[in-house]
């Protein structure tokens, strides 16, 4: 009898040690996995000179190095592969005054980053105008215009552009009346955010976001859904989920891609122009979200496309803030990773309607089974 007890004592122990052995396991397993792809992103970060860049702000003359790409050349060559149809999602759901409004803001892009280059449309919204709700009409292919562009050029989250002013030009002569439009900071020092206060500082901040975006180019892999994961897996094992809602560029790619803290804004958008580098469709998606509490709250993710299909991402819920700690395990860390609309619709819903009485976009049909 007593050997019997021993041996089961014995049983339990060896499980016991065998289950440890494993957890032991799980936890280095998770720790190698999320130290390689954050480590190497950042070692090859730091160990990249851009010319013209200077880590205290200041743009200074670039020293002569051999292999050493310019700035313009950095976003040059990757913009060369970010080419995809979901590049302009949005724009290409506006009508053609707000298309127009749109194109402006492109085509000035770089003459924006000083924060005061006003834009001129001359006389083009002249029949616009000329009605009794001109202004009124205006406004809202503006408001429109300015909804799809942010959300299509997520690099200019420099851009305050409840700053940026839509003024109007009235002049009488005779029974004639002519409108002029421009864009331009109104009263305001500049439209750049506090954070971006000259064209120094945003070159700079644009320099350390092309820093990360030239690592996945460079490493893009063959397959498009090994470079899908690889993105959500450094997003979601760099990022630092912000609960204070108080600390600055928490909402956008500076961020998440830099900073490496931000809420779900900045996880959907870091996602968005990781994908667009590399040439993989994907798009933004604004609506709500019920969490495991039951709680509903505003929320972002993304749709990406394979194989000519979509698929949903969610990178903020796939790095839960773990309480007490813990692992993140797989389980946790692929919950929302490549959905489908029969289980991603349980607790996720889009909504086409960024302000109220806005224009409401659509967003492409998702697969209805997981990847």
């Amino acid at each position: 009898m007593k050997s019997k007890i021993t041996s089961f004592i014995m049983t339990v122990i060896t499980i016991l040690i065998f289950a440890i052995l494993i957890v032991l396991g799980i936890i280095i397993y998770n720790d190698i996995n999320k130290t390689d792809i954050v480590d190497e992103v950042q070692s090859f970060v730091s160990n990249i000179i851009i010319a013209g860049e200077n880590k205290e702000g200041e743009i200074q003359s670039p020293e002569v190095s051999e292999n050493l790409l310019s700035s313009g050349e950095v976003r040059n060559q990757i913009e060369e592969t970010s080419n995809n149809a979901s590049k302009k999602f949005f724009y290409n759901q506006l009508d053609n005054y707000s298309k127009i409004l749109y194109d402006a803001l492109e085509k000035n892009k770089d003459n924006m980053k000083t924060g005061t280059y006003e834009i001129n449309f001359g006389t083009v919204f002249s029949d616009i105008l000329s009605k009794s709700n001109g202004q009124e009409i205006l406004g809202d292919y503006y408001q429109s215009a300015i909804e799809a562009y942010t959300y299509d050029n997520l690099d200019t989250f420099y851009i305050d552009f409840s700053k940026v002013r839509l003024n109007i030009e009235t002049t009488k002569r005779l029974n004639k009346v002519t409108y002029r439009v421009y864009l331009n900071q109104g009263e305001s020092e500049n439209y750049l955010f506090d954070e971006f206060p000259t064209q120094q500082h945003v070159e700079v901040a644009l320099n350390e976001i092309e820093k990360v975006k030239r690592y996945f180019v460079q490493n893009k892999k063959v397959d498009t859904y090994a470079n899908i994961k690889v993105v959500h897996d450094y997003l979601v094992e760099s990022i630092e989920y912000d609960t204070s809602v108080s600390e600055d560029n928490i909402y956008n790619i500076y961020g998440a891609l830099v900073n490496k803290k931000c809420v779900c804004e900045g996880y959907a958008e870091a996602f968005k122009v990781l994908m667009d580098a590399l040439d993989i469709p994907s798009v933004i998606i604004i609506g709500k979200a019920t969490n495991s509490k039951g709680q509903t709250e505003n929320h972002a993710w993304n749709y990406v496309q394979i194989n000519g299909i979509w698929y949903a991402i969610d990178c903020t819920w796939d790095d839960p803030i773990l309480i007490g700690g813990g692992i993140l395990t797989n389980s946790l860390k692929y919950k929302y990773f490549l959905k489908g609309e029969n289980e991603f619709s349980n607790n996720h819903h889009p909504e086409g309607q960024f302000t109220q009485d806005g224009k409401v976009f659509t967003y492409p049909n998702l697969s209805e089974n997981n990847y």
